[in-house]
């Protein structure tokens, strides 16, 4: 149910995106990273904002959450690990691979009924041991299939279609809409196609964040909540180990975040602090800085954050730089006159 009207669909243009991070080699600024962020307060009210929150834009698999919240409405009855990966863009670890044959078994279905997109694993490490083997690309080892496997689960316990489930008519994907529009808090402003296979929607960074923050907020026994725990409570399950999401996850108590490709980042703390970030150029080395940044805008504990400075640039094998936010996602910013 809708706790407020709908507000319209946000602008497409071209975003207004503005430097948030500079890479630096020995005190000179080599290259600069453009993009947008945006902070909330606990009230849900805009505490920050750099760049252009309001334009529309594909959140990629940021959006995971939200989708498993509508998955989670409907009757899917996954939680913890299980449901982690249903939201998850995993490493192609085998207990990734395992999750998602769990989630088919279930149903009583196999890889063969997955429609994403056969690939390699994602992760950097166990890519390199099955090109070593020589093993073919997979449905299971792509990074969505844990979210496909869950939507077959829901389709088989509903009685809906199997074959189309991807379709953007198909009833999965327009429930999934519905849930997007009410927890953005604003309608669509254009679907697509994601990397995956599975329909994708175009929100604003500002309409992210809050849906972030409902789900972090979520009361106990609430789809809302469900989602929320398991994706605390199982980051590796959604992301892989050593990834940064996990880590940042493991290193502030009861944050939620996920990653999407193209430099995308939701993050959100039980109280309703939320941030949302993209990358213009969608670069992971300046992802994380800058979510560090945004995330000690939001409050967080900057001696929480040390760990993601960013990645050093290197001159002869050792650092003389880095990727460093720019002055203005310094905590201090929210001191200064609007």
């Amino acid at each position: 149910m809708l706790t407020s009207p709908l507000t319209d669909a946000p602008a497409i243009r071209e975003p207004r995106h503005a430097p948030v991070a500079h890479v630096t080699r020995s005190g000179v600024i080599e290259g600069t990273h453009y993009g947008s962020v945006v902070v909330l307060g606990g009230d849900g009210e805009v505490r920050f904002h750099l760049g252009d929150a309001e334009a529309a834009f594909y959140p990629r698999s940021a959006l995971k959450p939200v989708q498993a919240v509508a998955m989670v409405r409907a009757g899917l009855p996954l939680d913890g690990e299980l449901l982690a990966l249903a939201m998850g863009s995993h490493s192609g670890e085998e207990r990734h691979l395992a999750g998602a044959r769990r989630i088919l078994a279930l149903a009583g279905l196999t890889e063969d009924d997955l429609r994403n997109v056969p690939d390699l694993p994602f992760g950097p490490a166990v890519r390199d041991t099955w090109i070593r083997e020589d093993r073919a690309p997979s449905r299971l080892a792509q990074n969505c299939s844990g979210k496909h496997a869950a939507m077959l689960h829901l389709c088989k316990l509903n009685g809906w279609p199997l074959q189309d489930y991807d379709a953007p008519e198909h009833p999965l994907q327009r429930m999934i809409a519905e849930v997007v529009e009410e927890l953005t808090g604003q309608r669509i402003a254009r679907a697509t196609v994601d990397g995956c296979g599975t329909p994708l929607f175009a929100v604003s960074l500002h309409g992210l964040a809050r849906a972030a923050a409902r789900i972090a907020t979520g009361a106990p026994g609430t789809p809302e909540f469900r989602v929320a725990d398991a994706l605390r409570s199982h980051p590796e399950m959604a992301s892989g180990a050593g990834r940064d999401m996990a880590e940042l996850m493991r290193a502030v108590p009861g944050l939620l975040t996920k990653d999407g490709f193209e430099g995308v980042q939701i993050a959100a703390l039980p109280d309703g602090r939320a941030i949302a970030l993209k990358i213009a150029d969608g670069a992971n080395r300046a992802r994380v800085p800058v979510a560090a940044a945004a995330l000690a805008l939001a409050g967080v504990d900057p001696r929480l954050l040390t760990g993601f400075a960013g990645e050093p640039v290197t001159g002869g094998g050792r650092p003389v730089g880095g990727v460093r936010p720019v002055a203005a996602l310094d905590p201090s910013a929210l001191l200064a006159p609007a």
